[in-house]
């Protein structure tokens, strides 16, 4: 098919429209275009009057070769094939290879695994989605947490209760298949081609549900509650894993797909003499403002035409500290995310029609090593940890979140009230001060990257908005070492994947190691099947 970027479609107008622009860029008859689809479909809101849709459309011409032999605009090329390849080669394989975690990285590499022959082994510590979904919504109801089963931890990972974003900055082949396989399983398909692509935490739920089918039905095998709690070595070498400290797995191939929150996993890793390091991370608050404001904000009077808005702030501070938003979820709420009793963090979700009232993103402050004076690779761990009893103990227990509203946060107002925002946290909110809370270097950066990002996006800093505390699992606090064939050096068949591993910060570059892992695992296996033949 032959490429066309840069065409321009105003608001309102069709997009059976495109084709005929599309014929007028080749400067053919519209009959000559056989078939077409769009690759990627963006918004340009830069200028709140000119405000339009941009698009790279995909065509099937007659005479196609001749047609892009005499074009010469830097906007028509040829479209490349981005189909994916399993790896070439066969390979055979004693021990069943194990996946431990299933969110997107455990997921795709069970899948990819799956579709290889390999007919994996996934221990999940949470429940199926469905199990899932009613222990999360007794503990946003009632405050009972379920430390297996929660919004961290079981099918799907802590994305299946988030907004479903698959936006990614990695320049990866695989990052096709992964969306592919996500429309297979039930995907809107638009999010093969829209440049900010979302599903949602309500379709994501049948999604995951279809890809743990699909890989069942491929020889693999899906356990829920099944945690892992010892690995198994001789001779740094991995010969099995243990589940709920009672069974015992022989294994000679771990895909170690743990989440950002798997805590006791990292003490265990660590206590066994895997190999890792301290790793930057971020934490802050979810911060929360009417949807209709951020929608006129960036739309200005053509607000009404578009879909809720989103945006994307970042700020450097005097000290050098950046400061900036993650996740954010248009027309959402604010959740509860803790995974370990006493201890409170947040997290947003958004469903796929993003119409709740409020959008909330994540406003964080980079942490580094030296900020909480340990060596010991777990430091950033514990420090997570004392943040979150923090937040439990300054919300008064039972999982009430403490928020302040920005006014008071940075001292323009006296008294805490709620003005046009109202908190969307479950199970519910109590006034505090987040000096109490965080260290003073965090609030201080808060309190000088609030006002500047108002300038940037007008009502961003206003008195009203309202801040919830506290968000501590936007990424692992560790990375897991591992070498170019993906296996850790000190526990050569374990394969530190995802983001809990500290490679991926997002379900799709997530998902994108949890394929090269799978990969590394079946390229291991030929290379050594090769090699007996030869």
């Amino acid at each position: 098919m032959i490429r066309i970027s840069g065409i321009k479609l105003p608001l309102g107008k069709e997009e059976s429209s495109l084709v005929k622009k599309a014929a007028d860029m080749l400067s053919i008859p519209i009959e000559q275009i056989t078939e077409w689809k769009i690759y990627k479909k963006s918004l340009d809101a830069r200028k709140k009057d000119q405000i339009h849709y941009v698009y790279v459309l995909d065509v099937a011409v007659l005479k196609e070769k001749e047609l892009l032999a005499r074009i010469r605009k830097k906007q028509i090329c040829a479209a490349p094939d981005l189909t994916y390849a399993l790896p070439k080669g066969k390979c055979e394989i004693n021990r069943r290879p194990v996946v431990v975690g299933f969110g997107p990285a455990g997921m795709f590499a069970a899948l990819l695994l799956a579709q290889m022959g390999l007919r994996p082994i996934v221990l999940e510590r949470g429940g199926d989605v469905d199990s899932r979904r009613q222990a999360v919504e007794r503990f946003w109801t009632t405050g009972e947490l379920d430390p297996e089963n929660n919004v961290q931890f079981g099918e799907g990972g802590a994305g299946t209760f988030s907004d479903g974003k698959l936006t990614t900055r990695i320049k990866d082949p695989r990052c096709r298949k992964v969306l592919e396989e996500l429309v297979a399983a039930g995907a809107p398909a638009e999010i093969l081609y829209d440049s900010k692509p979302h599903i949602g935490t309500d379709l994501l739920r049948d999604v995951v549900r279809q890809i743990r089918e699909t890989i069942c039905g491929l020889g693999g095998e899906v356990r829920f509650h099944a945690k892992a709690t010892e690995l198994r070595l001789e001779q740094g070498v991995v010969v099995g894993i243990e589940i709920n400290g009672n069974e015992w797995l022989e294994t000679s191939d771990v895909i170690l797909a743990l989440g950002h929150s798997a805590r006791d996993t990292f003490q265990m890793l660590f206590d066994k003499g895997v190999a890792m390091v301290q790793k930057p991370f971020a934490v802050g608050v979810r911060v929360e403002h009417p949807q209709h404001k951020i929608n006129a904000a960036q739309y200005g009077a053509a607000s009404d035409m578009l879909p809720p808005a989103d945006y994307r702030l970042t700020y450097t501070t005097k000290a050098g500290r950046g400061v900036y938003t993650f996740c954010m979820c248009p027309g959402g709420y604010v959740v509860a995310a803790a995974s370990e009793r006493n201890r409170l963090a947040v997290n947003g979700m958004s469903e796929h029609a993003r119409d709740g009232n409020n959008a909330n993103a994540a406003l964080l402050v980079q942490v580094f090593p030296e900020d909480f004076e340990n060596e010991h690779p777990l430091a950033g761990m514990f420090w997570q940890r004392e943040l979150e009893t923090k937040a439990f103990a300054a919300g008064g227990g039972g999982y009430i979140a403490p928020i302040q509203t920005v006014g008071s946060f940075l001292g323009r107002t006296e008294e805490q009230r709620f003005g046009d925002v109202l908190p969307t946290y479950r199970p519910g909110t109590r006034w505090a001060d987040m000096a109490d809370i965080f260290p003073t270097f965090l609030t201080e950066a808060l309190r000088e990257a609030l006002p500047a990002m108002g300038r940037k996006l007008p009502g961003f800093d206003d008195n009203d908005a309202v801040m919830t505390a506290v968000e501590s699992r936007s990424s692992s606090p560790v990375r897991i070492l591992r070498q170019e064939s993906g296996e850790s050096p000190s526990a050569m068949g374990l394969y530190p994947t995802g983001e809990g591993a500290g490679y991926a910060g997002g379900i799709v570059s997530a998902a994108v190691d949890g394929i090269r892992a799978a990969e590394h695992v079946f390229l291991k296996y030929a290379a050594q099947r090769q090699q007996r033949m030869d």
